[in-house]
């Protein structure tokens, strides 16, 4: 069990870096609220102490609120 959470961090990182190198033809809103997912996921797994439902939780709290910053007005 040690070596998966040995590994988890690094396999996170780099999972983030390459989605976020995938970012190159979205707009900026797409942007925001990939990058928003990412952070929320990565704050709410470290707040619930690694659980999958506040990972998840977060993650969709992030997308939501990346996707509302800077968001074009009409």
């Amino acid at each position: 069990m040690t070596i998966i959470k040995k590994l988890a961090a690094p396999a996170l990182v780099l999972t983030l870096a390459l989605s976020l190198s995938a970012c190159a033809g979205m707009s900026r809103q797409d942007k925001n609220t990939a990058i928003g997912a990412g952070v929320g996921a990565v704050a709410g797994s470290v707040l619930t102490g690694g659980s999958a439902v506040g990972t998840v939780g977060g993650a969709a709290v992030g997308g939501v609120i990346g996707n509302q910053v800077d968001k074009p007005r009409r």
